[in-house]
């Protein structure tokens, strides 16, 4: 590992005295070298590092703002001497369970190649540092070209993602069973997962086209024949999106199931509350016409225990015979 480390001079305190020399701070770029290989990573790079890339390698200045934005893309440009390619790679969080997308570039040329990344990426960090500390690593993935490097790299993070993916899928069979719980209200679960399945393709799917580019074009870069290795990354790529292509369209039924089964009970609720209201119609209207302030036959003043018997029992009547007229309906 190498850090660069710079010195500016200070203001005179007198005149004629000599110039204070004050360090800046190191340059935070770390790099391997294997034979004629040379594999640069920065993390979460300054200005102060972006220049130093500049004036080491002649990169484009745009390439370089693009670096430094993190609102690209995924694209691969050709430039004289070296391919500058944007990635983004889906980081799945287990509390919140929300994806979100990380971006990371990559330089190579004939004999280096330079990664940029936030540090989020644990799995390309950990493979730096693997061939930090075992030189039997360092030969493995440096020995055959930078193209190499990169499947290598590539390789790394798509067999990573495969756990993901099967989170997901997990994920996807705990919603099915609560859209088909009545208990359970999966229209929240249905909503997050819709739209992690969304996040996750517009990383994946940008990739896969990215990776359909790489091969002729590494060719040039790598020592050895790459072409049978970047098929099974395309391989490895393709399962991933079908994979979301499957995801997508159960999610979509999954929704449509679950509105069709919220509105079905809405109805049967809907239909309770109907038919309650219309058995006790009939009881209303005769309490309300009994309970006037006006002379009526069997009222309070006229009638007895017997007259309040006698309109209970005609109540249950006209209760009963609604009911059993509803069931012969097969409303009920």
């Amino acid at each position: 590992m190498a850090k660069m480390l710079g010195w500016t001079k200070g203001p005179d305190k007198k005149k004629g005295t000599k110039k204070a020399e004050i360090p800046e701070e190191p340059l935070d770029i770390e790099t391997i070298t294997w034979g004629d290989l040379t594999w640069v990573n920065l993390q979460s790079p300054t200005e102060r590092e972006i220049d130093w890339l500049a004036n080491t390698y002649n990169f484009h200045p745009l390439a370089l703002d693009d670096c430094l934005s993190r609102k690209q893309i995924s694209k691969i440009d050709t430039f004289p001497g070296y391919l500058f390619f944007v990635f983004h790679y889906p980081l799945f969080h287990k509390e919140t369970r929300i994806a979100t997308k990380r971006q990371w570039s990559a330089f190579i040329g004939e004999n280096y190649i330079v990664t940029i990344n936030t540090g989020a990426l644990k799995t390309l960090v950990a493979l730096f540092r693997d061939c930090q500390a075992n030189e039997d690593a360092r030969k493995e993935y440096l020995s055959s070209g930078p193209g190499f490097l990169l499947y290598r790299i590539l390789d790394r993070l798509v067999d990573a993602y495969f756990p993901v993916l099967d989170k997901i899928l997990n994920i996807m069979g705990d919603v099915e069973d609560a859209v088909f719980d009545e208990e359970v209200e999966a229209a929240k679960e249905l909503s997050i997962l819709r739209r992690d399945i969304i996040t996750q393709r517009s990383v994946m799917f940008p990739t896969r086209e990215i990776f359909k580019e790489m091969e002729n074009k590494l060719k040039r870069f790598s020592k050895t024949d790459v072409s049978a290795h970047y098929s099974d990354l395309m391989d490895h790529m393709n399962k991933i999106c079908s994979t979301l292509d499957e995801c997508k369209e159960m999610i979509e039924v999954y929704k449509d199931t679950d509105s069709t089964l919220a509105t079905n009970r809405l109805n049967r609720v809907v239909r309770i509350l109907n038919i309650i209201a219309t058995i006790t119609l009939p009881f209303v209207a005769i309490s309300s016409i009994f309970g006037m302030n006006v002379f009526a036959p069997g009222g309070i003043e006229k009638g007895g225990l017997t007259t309040f018997v006698v309109l209970i029992i005609v109540m249950g009547i006209i209760a009963g015979s609604m009911l059993f007229f509803f069931h012969r309906r097969r409303w009920i």
